[in-house]
Parts: structure tokens; sequence; C-alpha cells
């Protein structure tokens, strides 16, 4: 083992043994915002050997006070997230494999993204998408590690399905829309963030070198600003759970999607499509360019028309900014985009 890894060798819990394991491991992060670049960093020096990141976003100047693998440059030129933050893992450790996929996670890819690997761990910055993710671990079992950050509060919880209770033992229903505040009412600072990142990291990195007994087993809620912390420790799994008990996995099915979400701080609605579809950004950039600004890059096409901002992504994913209200930005997508 190289010199790289000498001083996490020197850990006794991991050793070189687990050092080893760690190499040979496959890591999924759902969401590459602010505790998705965190753990993505972390694994990354870790050696984790292959990591699969998901984000439907791009870079925003707003993201760089909290979302530490993202650059001026990478704000300017809008990139995917996913792909500036494989640019910059690839800086910091060239021995490990990054995947970078840009796209939404849905009931139409989540059992294939998270099937093949050893892990899942929550980046995301909804509960639509934890749920989902909650019905493809448990019915394909596989560990997931839940984590949610706001204002000065996070919590974390580790899901070893049918082990300990799942996402929807503990939070039965999901919560009802502005029913939790979110960075866009409540805004974040960026130690909370690192706070909980370095909690569900270090337990990714206790499974995967299979220290399971050091796991903290409860449900974790941290407030750094007032110097909170407090372990709800965890039971069995509820036989009446809808998912790990009754095996129903409701969110996975196609008519329990909602095709839109009010991205958090942003004044912005994501319209996706029902079916999954492949746009040719250059045929779409030629036909907006008559009606407004238009700028392109491989990955993305973005019309600023009127008082909206219209960014189209390859899977024909939208972002309308300029408005939060759902029935607005569905007619200003069938305006433009027409798919």
């Amino acid at each position: 083992m190289n010199e790289r890894y000498s001083r996490q060798i020197l850990f006794a819990e991991i050793g070189a043994a687990g050092q080893e394991k760690l190499t040979r491991c496959r890591v999924l992060i759902v969401g590459c915002g602010a505790l998705g670049a965190a753990h993505a960093e972390m694994l990354a020096r870790a050696g984790v050997g292959f990591t699969r990141i998901v984000d439907r976003d791009f870079v925003e100047f707003s993201n760089l006070q909290r979302q530490t693998l993202f650059s001026e440059s990478d704000a300017r030129d809008r990139l995917p997230k996913a792909i500036a933050a494989k640019n910059r893992l690839a800086q910091i450790n060239s021995e490990i494999e990054i995947e970078a996929i840009v796209a939404d996670v849905n009931y139409s890819n989540v059992e294939n993204l998270v099937k093949d690997c050893d892990l899942i761990l929550d980046g995301t910055d909804n509960f639509q998408t934890r749920y989902l993710m909650n019905d493809a671990c448990v019915k394909h079992n596989k560990i997931w590690i839940y984590g949610a950050a706001v204002s000065s509060y996070g919590a974390t919880m580790t899901i070893r399905p049918f082990e300990s209770p799942c996402l929807r033992c503990i939070f039965e229903e999901m919560p009802g829309a502005g029913s939790a505040p979110t960075c866009d009412t409540a805004g974040v600072i960026q130690p909370i963030i690192n706070s909980v990142s370095a909690i569900q990291t270090t337990e990714a990195l206790k499974i995967l070198t299979g220290n399971f007994d050091e796991l903290h087993k409860s449900l974790m809620q941290i407030d750094v600003w007032r110097n909170d912390w407090r372990k709800i420790k965890l039971g069995k799994p509820n036989a009446d759970c809808q998912t790990c008990g009754q095996k129903n996995y409701e969110y996975l099915a196609a008519d329990a999607q909602n095709f839109s979400a009010v991205l958090c701080g942003r004044n912005a609605v994501q319209i996706s499509p029902s079916k999954p579809s492949q746009l040719n950004l250059p045929t779409l950039a030629e036909k907006l360019k008559i009606l407004g600004d238009v700028k392109q890059n491989e990955y993305l096409v973005r019309l600023i028309v009127g008082e909206y901002e219209l960014t189209v992504f390859t899977d024909a994913r939208a972002v309308i900014r300029g408005t939060d209200d759902v029935a607005t930005a569905r007619s200003v997508y069938a305006k433009y985009v027409g798919v």
C-alpha cells in the first residue's frame, strides 16, 4: 500500500487489511451539493476504489459558500455538479475511479444505480428522493446512510435493511410540503455540513472495512450553533412498516412520482419528463436562439427569455429560474421545450 494512505493505515481500526478493502469498494453518492461534495472528497482521500456521483444540477455562485469541491470557474461555466466534482476529485486522487452521472434520481433509474454498489450515501436535499432511495435500498438489501442539514441543524441515521429500522420505520409518512425549514427559509452554514458529512462518512468507513460493531446505531441530531448533540437509540425494524415490513415499494412506482420540485433557495423549479428522454442539445439551442439569449455546453442549454432562465439538460430535465410556482414552471417548460 502506497505512502498516500500511510496515516490512515496507522489507525488500527482500519489498518492495511481495511485499506485493501476500501480499494475494492463501490459507493454511490446521491446528490453532490453541500453534503455530497463533502462525502465525495473524504471518500476520495480515503482511497475508496470506485465512487458513482449522481446529481441533476449545475454549479452556481451561491453554492460556493458551502459546496467545497467547486470553484468560481465551475460556476461561470455552469458545469453540472457531478462533472465538476469528478474533475476536482481527479486532481485529488488519480488512483481511484469516479463515475459522474448528470441525471435526476427517480423511479426509472434508482434501482440500476444502487444495485451494483456496496453502500449508498445520501447527499440529497429533499424527502421525495430519500423515500425513493429507501425503497430501492431495502428492496436490494443495500446499506444506506441518511443525512440532512439546514441552518445550523443536521441529522443522520445508518440504515441496514432488515437489521435496523429503515427511514419509513422512523418517519412513516413523508413530511408535507412547507412543513420543514429549507435553506431557502432558514439558510445554512458550512460547519453543520462538515459535521453531518463527517459522521456519515465515518459510518461508511466502518461499514466498508467491516467494523459493524462500531456503528452508532441511532438517529443522531446535531445543532452546532446551540451546542446540542443528541442520539436517539434505534430499536428493531417495524414489522408493520410499508417498506421493510410489508415490502410495499410504492415510491418505486411511476404513479407515485412527482415530476416537479421546487429547488431549495433558488427561486426555481425543476421539471422532469414522465418518461426518460434524450435531447439533441445543438438542435434545441438552434431552435431557441430566436427567442432570447442562448448559451450551450456539452451538458446543457440555457435560455434567458423575459423574467425566466430556462436550463435544459440532455435527459430533457429543465430548471426554470424566476419562479417557485410549479404551474408557471410547467407552462414555461411546455412553451419552450415542448416534450
